[in-house]
């Protein structure tokens, strides 16, 4: 995807060049001569927006994305996935073949099995089994498609979380926002193509490198904004400075940076230029968008909204204003789904519920809204968290804890999508009698970004950047697209 000559530029800037070089005046010359860009102008193709629209590889079928991230694993066995073999064998020892040689990230010894303490039936016409905790949702269950047989390979919270984002444990990968910017470009030039919304008790444990550019030029990383308060920091003017005054101090640091450029061809300094400029804009075109109170009062009723107060609610009818205005990726993560068990808060029948109902009724509004605006056929929404729960007790109280949880499960979660190109009301993939193992049509966490990406048109294996010498991609070198699940 990136032009020869800028990676050629990205490999060796003049001031890397004149930083590395050890060959004396001969090399410079030679250098001058071979690759004369080092030491002059800088190339067109470093002068191109890197945020004008792209085209994709192939016909998309979605435009934007909504990813409803709930940090800290939400129990899908509790929500999605109903298992009578569970229940029936609730509080005995588990089966030695499930734990014997496996990890866990705090289950010791022999565990005990826990069924749901939660219903389940059959909803809508397409009879999408969901727990009777999301009563909300079950009014929109022909509109989602349910993977049911996930896995992933990490268990632990930040790791698990950079995989799902960024296709690595590790730190340094981009986000996949940050990937869909850099392929397709934004279809607003006043708001950034990749947002960010977080609410709950925390943020995720993956922090900003959940979000960020890392490699890619850094213009394509995602922008926190807020729900409550300024919506960006330090985006204001101070006081004292007019709009005028902004405009001329912005006018001379471009001509400062423009002849940075010219001298050292470096294309992350095109990239600091876009977004002082994008910066500038922001300040007129964010504060309008993010403002829910030019809502009517049936909308905010029907979100469970509320003006000026940091809330999943307000972030899901946010998240359909930036999509209406043309942002591509609207990211929002709600922490507080850990149910271990060791105390009410992260208790399957307390806590859990809590997170359930905070979260039920704008998400069931959101895919409503879309929907009835025209939207949804080309926004894709997706929910998940970043892997699944076991199907045994943690009993972090020890034997006899008045509380119940799960620990982690790397081997088997749920995770649901809608609109944009998915089958609406279809099922996909199921898991063992005990909701340990994926049993049938297995989707790594690679293979859902694979999929993610042909939505929009774009072949995972083409979407590359160089660097270090290598060539990356979100699915780094896996991943295949699931096309059960696309319409």
């Amino acid at each position: 995807m990136m032009p020869i000559r800028d990676e050629l530029l990205l490999a060796r800037t003049r001031r890397q060049f004149f930083r590395d070089c050890g060959l004396g005046v001969g090399s410079l010359a030679l250098a001058s001569l071979t690759q004369p860009q080092l030491f002059g102008k800088a190339p067109a193709a470093t002068r191109d927006d890197p945020t004008a629209p792209k085209k994709p590889h192939f016909a998309a079928k979605a435009e934007h994305i909504i990813y409803l991230h709930m940090a800290g694993a939400p129990s899908t066995l509790d929500l999605f996935d109903p298992k009578p073999k569970l229940q029936e064998m609730n509080g005995k020892v588990c089966p030695d073949e499930y734990v014997r040689g496996q990890q866990f990230a705090f289950l010791r010894g022999k565990p005990i099995l826990l069924g749901s303490p939660h219903k389940f039936a059959p909803r809508g016409k397409c009879g999408q089994v969901i727990s009777d905790v999301l009563p909300h949702l079950h009014t929109v269950a022909d509109e989602i498609c349910v993977v049911r047989s996930m896995y992933t390979d990490q268990f632990n919270h930040a790791p698990a979380q950079l995989f799902v984002h960024t296709g690595s444990p590790r730190l340094g990968r981009p986000g996949m926002g940050a990937w869909l910017s850099y392929g397709l470009g934004t279809l607003n030039q006043n708001l950034p193509g990749f947002v960010v919304l977080i609410s709950g008790t925390a943020a995720p444990d993956g922090g900003a490198s959940l979000w960020g550019s890392a490699f890619l030029p850094t213009i394509h990383q995602g922008v926190p904004l807020r729900s409550q308060g300024d919506p960006v920091l330090f985006l204001s003017d101070p006081k004292g400075m007019d709009r005028d005054d902004r405009r001329r101090s912005l006018d001379t640091l471009k001509e400062l940076n423009e002849m940075h450029l010219e001298a050292v061809g470096d294309p992350e300094t095109l990239t600091r230029i876009r977004q002082y400029e994008l910066a500038y804009r922001m300040q007129t075109s964010v504060p309008g968008v993010m403002d829910i109170g030019k809502e009517s009062r049936r909308t905010l009723e029907s979100y469970g909204a509320r003006p000026g107060e940091r809330r999943f609610a307000n972030n899901c009818l946010l998240a359909r204003r930036l999509v209406e205005s043309g942002v591509r990726f609207v990211q929002l993560y709600h922490w507080g789904w850990d149910s271990h068990g060791d105390n009410r808060g992260n208790d399957l029948r307390y806590g859990f519920v809590d997170r359930c109902r905070e979260t039920d009724q704008p998400i069931a509004a959101l895919l409503k809204d879309l929907k009835q605006r025209g939207l949804l056929e080309k926004t894709l929404v997706v929910w998940g968290g970043e892997f699944g729960r076991t199907p045994m007790n943690e009993l972090r109280g020890g034997p006899g804890s008045k509380w119940i949880g799960r620990d982690h499960h790397q081997h088997a979660f749920a995770l649901w999508m809608a609109g944009g190109g998915v089958k609406a009301g279809y099922s996909h993939g199921t898991t063992d009698d005990l909701g340990y193992h994926v049993a049938e049509k297995p989707v790594h966490v690679h293979d859902l970004q694979a999929t993610i990406l042909h939505l929009f048109g774009l072949d995972h294996e083409r979407l590359t950047y160089r660097s270090q010498g290598r060539d990356f991609r979100l699915t780094d070198v896996h991943g295949t697209v699931v096309k059960d699940v696309v319409a």
